[in-house]
């Protein structure tokens, strides 16, 4: 009982608790390392297991993978030990700023053909 009111204290209390219940079907404690440029909030707790000791709290509701930017996104999937808070990437001149993928709204690239049709379709003779 006491590890449970410990969680739910850890976790911002009884409101935090089930909203966290329901984005991610558990209550995980953990450090804050930092937040990114859209207002995503990562979290780190070694005492989990590897693999499942790193995590992202996204601010918006509709969840995407892509909606974590390249610098997170090394720290997140183990590729570097250190955050971007911690360790920031190089700026490049050719680095461009991150978009989310945007596939299936209405925002979407949807490419057009410049050549001309080389099959068309049939048309029955006017009389």
């Amino acid at each position: 009982m006491a590890s449970f009111l410990k969680a739910i204290r850890g976790a911002g209390g009884v409101t935090n608790s089930i909203r966290m219940i329901f984005k991610m079907n558990e209550i995980r404690l953990g450090k804050v390392v930092g937040e990114d440029s859209f207002g995503n909030t990562y979290y780190e707790n070694n005492e989990y297991f590897f693999g499942r000791n790193r995590w992202v709290d996204y601010k918006r509701k509709d969840v995407d993978a892509s909606q974590i930017p390249p610098e997170w996104h090394r720290w997140i999937h183990y590729i570097t030990d250190d955050p971007p808070t911690k360790c920031p990437p190089v700026e490049r001149k050719f680095h461009q700023s991150h978009v989310e993928n945007l596939s299936g709204s209405d925002q979407e690239y949807v490419p057009y053909s410049t050549v001309v049709k080389k099959v068309h379709s049939w048309r029955p003779p006017q009389n």
